[in-house]
């Protein structure tokens, strides 16, 4: 795990705060930097899970920076708590969505054995019950690929745009624009980006 900065005293996150009130960028980012030792805390609860812990820090970190983004700080709560809450609420939406995906079964696989003694897989069954249930369960299957690509080929940046640009895991779906202020990024790079990771996700479905 890295080696992150000194979180801020009291006196200082309020000033940084009331400086990122009034529009100062620098202080946003300071605000980011020296809570991701915060955001590396929570985490570590969820060792030993299906990701790497440097997975689990990109998402935090888009956690910390909901958390900075929406604090309000005249609620007489420390950003700490505030943050740790959103940060954790990321780590489960991420969990949750891969337990839901997870869940998927192929279509090809045998579910039994008919009155012959064939085997029978989910498409028999399916194939009886009409073409439009194939449809929806060739569907599921394609968006489980599609998940898949996304934790396979996509780099820690290209996840990000493309979880709060398309919504994915349960999240809400973000303009490019507000991508690029929550990352403090330009819209043409966030768009950069995206177009990179939609071509990898296209190439790696061709491929089967």
């Amino acid at each position: 795990m890295k080696t992150f900065l000194q979180p801020l005293s009291a006196r200082e996150e309020r000033e940084y705060l009331e400086r990122y009130k009034e529009g100062d960028q620098e202080a946003r980012a300071m605000l980011i930097n020296r809570n991701m030792r915060l955001v590396a805390h929570v985490i570590k609860k969820y060792q030993g899970s299906d990701y790497e812990m440097e997975d689990l820090l990109s998402v935090g970190t888009i956690g910390l920076i909901k958390a900075v983004n929406t604090f309000d700080m005249d609620k007489g709560s420390r950003l700490a708590t505030y943050a740790a809450k959103c940060v954790e609420n990321e780590i489960l939406m991420l969990f949750r969505a891969s337990k839901k995906y997870s869940k998927e079964v192929s279509i090809y696989d045998p579910i039994g054995t008919d009155k012959d003694g064939e085997t029978v897989s989910l498409l028999d069954v399916l194939e009886v019950e009409g073409k439009e249930a194939i449809e929806q369960v060739i569907l599921k299957q394609d968006v489980k690929r599609l998940y898949e690509a996304y934790e396979q080929d996509l780099k820690d940046t290209e996840k990000t745009v493309i979880r709060m640009r398309y919504g994915l895991f349960d999240s809400k779906e973000y303009t490019q624009r507000e991508i690029a202020g929550i990352l403090g990024i330009s819209r043409s790079y966030v768009s950069r980006i995206e177009k990179k990771a939609v071509e990898k996700l296209r190439k790696k479905f061709e491929q089967g």
